[in-house]
This record gives structure tokens, C-alpha cells and sequence, in this order.
């Protein structure tokens, strides 16, 4: 006999299996996942979710895929935040400081509460990857950012409405196409994909039942 916790999902009560994830509960409860449902392993960030346990004032912030059911868990969804994304030519942009005045001058009134690391999903020092982002350190910002799922938990905590995952979006496109060292190999093989040297590997591949893709996967030759 399974050990049951009562939860509420959006106000209603139901009990379900304490080894369930928020996202299986659910779907035990009686949810079809049309949105806010993507990989189930924390890496998309799609399942940004609301929480908060009865007698417990702290609101909590979690990926409904990641997070175990606890007993009197009052529990709702975030299918979407609106993130602020302004629209940039990345050919064109500036590589310093001024084009996070320019696009993002919201980072510039962080008060720095940190709600924003506190609350991240993947466990990542988002105010500081944000102080990066407003000294124009872009490098920085990137590597302390590259983990981001883009789930959006951090800016519904931030009352300076800044929109974090987009400006880390921002300083890894800088990173990647201005300060980080240029990758050979890689070019050479996207210039042979555009000629479309492996389009005939690719179709042939296209036509091979599941089960020998699987196995040609698994046995592959990886480069050292």
C-alpha cells in the first residue's frame, strides 16, 4: 500500500503517492499536460512552478518535473512568464556595457535582495551573472549564466522586473560570436552541411527503422 499526501492543485484537494513528482502527480490527479509539460528532466524549462506549504508563509519556486510532492503542498503552475525580449541585430550591436543600457536598463535598478538566485531552478547565482551583465563583462556573464533553462522563475521573484534569462541570452550570443575563440572544425562542417555533402547519409538514415537508429546510435565512434 502506497503512502499517500494530500496536495491542492490550483485550490482543489487531492491525495496522491508521496514518491511522485509534481509533474506525475498531476497526471495522477487527473491532468492531461497540454503546456507547461516538456522534457520532464529539468533541462527545458517548461514546468516552472509555484508552491507553498500549509503553515509555511515562504512561497517557493521549483520545476514541477524536478520537485517530490510533500503532504499539504498547495501548488500552482507557471505555463509562461512574460519575459521582456527586446529585438536586436546581433550583427550590429555594440560589445560593451552600452548595449545592456540600451536593451536591458532595467538590470541597472537591482537593489540586490538576490530573490533571483534564490528562487533559480537550476541552483545558479543569477545576481551575479546579472552585476556581469552591467559591467559589460559579457565572458563572465555567459559562463555564470550557461545553464539557464530560460524558466522565467527568477524574474516572477525580482521587484526590479528585470528579465534575466534574456540578458544572458544576450551576453552568450555576444560571447559566441565576438570574445569566444573561433572553432575551425565546426565551421568547416557547417560549410559541408549548407553544400550538402551528408544529405544522402541523412535520408538513408531517415529510412532505417527506430531500433537500428537506436543501436547505430549507441555504437557510434565518439572523437577524443
Amino acid at each position: 500500500m502506497e503512502n499517500m499526501v494530500n496536495i491542492f492543485l490550483f485550490g482543489k484537494k487531492y491525495s496522491v503517492p508521496e514518491n511522485l513528482t509534481i509533474m506525475t502527480a498531476m497526471e495522477y490527479a487527473g491532468y492531461q499536460l497540454v503546456r507547461g509539460c516538456g522534457c520532464r528532466n529539468g533541462f527545458c524549462g517548461a514546468c516552472a512552478t509555484i508552491y507553498r506549504i500549509k503553515g509555511d508563509r515562504e512561497l517557493k519556486a521549483c520545476l514541477a518535473c524536478q520537485t517530490k510532492v510533500e503532504d499539504n503542498m498547495y501548488i500552482a503552475t507557471l505555463p509562461f512568464f512574460p519575459l521582456v525580449k527586446q529585438g536586436y541585430d546581433i550583427e550590429k550591436i555594440p560589445t560593451t556595457e552600452a548595449v545592456m543600457m540600451q536593451l536591458y536598463p532595467e538590470i541597472y535598478s537591482c537593489i540586490g535582495c538576490n530573490a533571483c538566485t534564490k528562487s533559480c531552478t537550476q541552483e545558479l547565482n543569477v545576481m551575479q551573472y546579472i552585476a556581469y551583465a552591467q559591467r559589460g563583462d559579457f565572458e563572465k556573464c555567459a559562463e555564470e549564466s550557461f545553464d539557464c533553462v530560460m524558466c522565467g522563475v527568477c524574474s516572477s521573484r525580482c521587484p526590479a522586473g528585470i528579465s534575466h534569462p534574456q540578458v544572458a541570452m544576450l551576453a552568450r550570443r555576444i560571447n559566441g560570436k565576438y570574445l569566444a575563440p573561433g572553432c575551425g572544425h565546426l565551421n568547416d562542417r557547417v560549410k559541408e552541411i549548407k553544400n550538402g555533402d551528408f544529405k544522402e547519409l541523412i535520408e538513408a538514415l531517415m529510412q532505417k527503422p527506430i531500433e537500428e537508429m537506436k543501436e547505430l546510435y549507441n555504437t557510434r565512434e565518439i572523437e577524443k
